[in-house]
């Protein structure tokens, strides 16, 4: 089975291309090799390569900077999964694509269902939901997986940038009232390696099962379980830090950090679907632990 990996380059694009080794020949690609602006790059790509499977961590993730490039964030984040999803649907192929928590608004009191409406505050949020929509509406078998406050060790995320600031400074001030849940990019590319081999690959070995794959088809949410806010997450960070010197993590309020876009104050996602669909996921702290280790 040939697997087509998006963002190679990005937190979850490098790690799906360890978790899915054995799993099917991956074609990695990144930014230079398929542009997600470039929808003719896109067609381009998937008619060269014919995969049966396609898994699509690549987005525009700048959720501040989208508020000022609304256009770029909607072709790269609502268009281009659609574009995809055609294609998949006219080579008989399957899609994975990875949405986020932002699609809303967080004024539910409880974690958020997959039957909850969408309803986002923010640019990259209703970006994202375009995105999701798109996919849906290609006919072609899809999983749909939703993800929260992704951090690891490359990149740019909240871990990398706690652990720079934890360095240079006495004081952290950290958000103490947005609710989610820190997932680590391995999480992520372990559980989708995992519902790939339970579903399989068809019944030739070079194809999928598309009838098992529609039958799975829908929204799934993947996080870390639990919940903390960012000020929890910091201090987390902070207190596994083997330093002499550690610096205070002084909680703040929303207001008193003002960003471009306006963040959910709860984006906890119930991932019972999931877990009883295909497998369980580790707490929030215990897979931190593991990632610090």
């Amino acid at each position: 089975m040939k697997i087509l990996v998006t963002g190679r380059d990005g937190q979850v694009g490098y790690e799906l291309q360890r978790s899915l080794q054995g799993l099917g020949e991956i074609v990695a690609v990144n930014a230079e090799a398929m542009d997600l602006a470039d929808f003719d790059a896109i067609r381009a790509v998937m008619r060269e390569v014919r995969p049966a499977l396609v898994v699509n961590p690549a987005a525009y993730t700048a959720v501040d900077k989208a508020e000022s490039e609304p256009e770029i964030a909607m072709r790269i984040n609502g268009e281009a999964p659609g574009i995809i999803a055609e294609e998949a649907r006219k080579l008989g192929a399957a899609v994975i694509h990875y949405s986020t928590d932002y699609v809303f608004d967080g004024h539910k009191d409880g974690a958020y269902t997959e039957d909850d409406v969408p309803m986002p505050l923010n640019v990259y949020g209703r970006t994202k939901l375009a995105g999701e929509q798109a996919v849906q509406a290609s006919g072609a078998p899809h999983l749909i997986l939703r993800t929260s406050w992704v951090y690891g060790q490359r990149g740019r995320n909240f871990l990398l940038t706690v652990r720079r600031l934890a360095a240079e400074r006495e004081e952290l001030r950290i958000v103490d009232d947005q609710y989610g849940a820190p997932t680590w990019c391995r999480t992520i590319a372990d559980t989708t390696a995992h519902i790939v081999a339970k579903l399989g690959a068809g019944k030739q070995g070079a194809g999928i099962d598309l009838d098992l794959w529609q039958s799975k088809s829908g929204l799934y949410h993947l996080t870390a379980q639990g919940r903390t806010t960012w000020h929890g997450f910091a201090q987390a960070i902070v207190a596994h830090w083997s330093c002499e010197r550690k610096p205070a993590v002084v909680p703040i309020g929303t207001k008193d950090y003002p960003t471009p876009a306006r963040r959910p104050a709860n984006s906890v996602l119930s991932c019972r679907k999931l877990t009883e669909t295909f497998c369980g996921l580790p707490k929030w702290d215990d897979a931190l632990s593991l990632c610090l280790d």
